[in-house]
Order: structure tokens, then sequence, then C-alpha cells
């Protein structure tokens, strides 16, 4: 009986990870550039707690489930119009260069603003790197344009030109927050396009992540019942044997 509950509190234990994946994609529906994230699940059996050492029996090896990785889709999503020149989309397979504390990251947020030094940066205040280095405005720049190979000009001339980076394996990919990512086999990505006053969303399908929220949700509760009952079962077990006994 014990062997049966540890089951199906490791079943628990994966559905409550899925489930905080699932809270997360739909937390993050409405965030720029964000990537939708699963978890794969597979079998693991308990090289030390079997049921298989009584003779004549047929236990075997216990199964237990086991979230074996987390995997994010790194599909596009969809983009929309907002006419803001700093708001920029990238069209293909490449990623933004933003310089953190920690290095070099990237992204597919293209929500930019000018921070108080001129220089361009992300939502969370990261610089923008253009061919290595930030991109700097100066005080009179006015009517930015931003070209389709993310050369930017302004009215006092250029000031940089946008690029962008590709991975071989996508997989290679690590989140590390504020929706940047890193990666060690970044390379410069020349098929790709920069779209002005255009954004990418969040690439969660939410009618997708509702309904396997209300799945997860009603497979916990299923799991909670089995326990209880087992539970309950153990109860009348020791009842009974204390009345034999007496």
């Amino acid at each position: 009986m014990e062997n049966a509950e540890l089951i199906a509190v490791s079943t628990q234990t994966a559905l409550r990870n899925q489930l905080n994946v699932v809270a997360n994609n739909i937390a993050n529906m409405n965030t720029n550039g964000f990537k939708s994230q699963t978890l794969r699940f597979e079998e693991y059996l308990m090289p030390v707690a079997e049921a298989s050492l009584f003779k004549g029996g047929r236990d075997q090896t216990l199964s237990y489930v086991h979230d074996a990785e987390s995997v994010h889709d790194f599909r596009p999503g969809p983009t929309i119009e907002t006419n803001a020149p700093l708001d920029v989309a990238i069209n293909g397979d490449g990623w933004f260069v933003v310089d953190t504390e920690n290095g070099e990251r990237y992204s597919r947020d293209g929500n930019f603003s000018i921070n108080a030094l001129g220089e361009l940066v992300n939502k969370n205040g990261q610089k923008v790197l253009g061919n290595g280095a930030p991109i700097v405005f100066g005080p009179d720049d006015t009517d930015i344009q931003i070209a389709k190979d993310g050369t930017i000009s302004t009215s006092e001339g250029i000031r940089g030109q946008l690029t962008a980076v590709r991975f071989e394996n996508t997989a290679t990919l690590k989140p590390t927050g504020l929706g940047t990512y890193d990666a060690p086999d970044a390379k410069p990505s020349t098929e790709v396009t920069f779209i002005q006053g255009v954004l990418e969303k969040s690439n969660t399908e939410s009618v997708t992540e509702i309904t396997t929220l209300i799945d997860v949700t009603r497979k916990y509760e299923s799991v909670s019942r089995i326990i209880k009952d087992l539970d309950d079962l153990r109860e009348k077990a020791i009842g009974r044997l204390g009345r034999i006994q007496t």
C-alpha cells in the first residue's frame, strides 16, 4: 500500500511541476517575444523500491513518473503593428543581442527605448548591441528610421546597425530571466529583416494552455482521491487488525 502511495505522490509532483509551467505560460501570454515551455515525462524504474521479494509472486520493479526535462517552443509568435519608431520585430531566424552584467544575452523582444545616456535599451534597461557595440543617439536626433537591414538613421545621420544572431541547435538556449537566453554557439544571422513599428508577441496559444490547465487539474484531483482512498483503506485495515488481536 505504501508503494502505491509513493507512486501516486510521484505523479502528483510531476503534475504540480507541469501546472507551474502552464501557469507561467498563461501569465506571459501578453509578454513580447515570450517562448512557451512544456515538460517531457518519462518512466522511472525505482532501483531499490520494488515488490519482487516474495517467492512465486508476480510483483515487479515499481514504475514511477518523472519529469525528465523542460522544452521551450522557439517558433515565432504573432506580430502586431504599433507604429512606435523604436519597436522592432525580426522576420526570420534571428535574435537580438543585449548587453547584461553577465555578458551578451539574446532576446526576441524588440520593445526598445532610449535611456538618459542616449543608448538604445530594452524594457529591462539592458543595452541593445549593434555590431558588438551600443547604439547611441544624440540630443538633436529626430525622425528615427530603421531599415530592413537594421541600419538606424536619424535626422543627424546613421547611428548604428542592429544585428541578429542564430543558433544551429535552439536546444542549447537556456533562459536567464527577463525574457533573455544564453547559448554558446551564437552565429551572425544574415537572412533576416528588421521591421520597424512592429512587435513580436508571445507564441503561447491560450486555448491550448487553458485546455492543458483543466486536464492537469483534473488529473491532480483524481490522484488526490486515490491517495485518500488508500489512506482510508489503511485505516480500516489497522482497525480490523486491532480488533482481531484483542
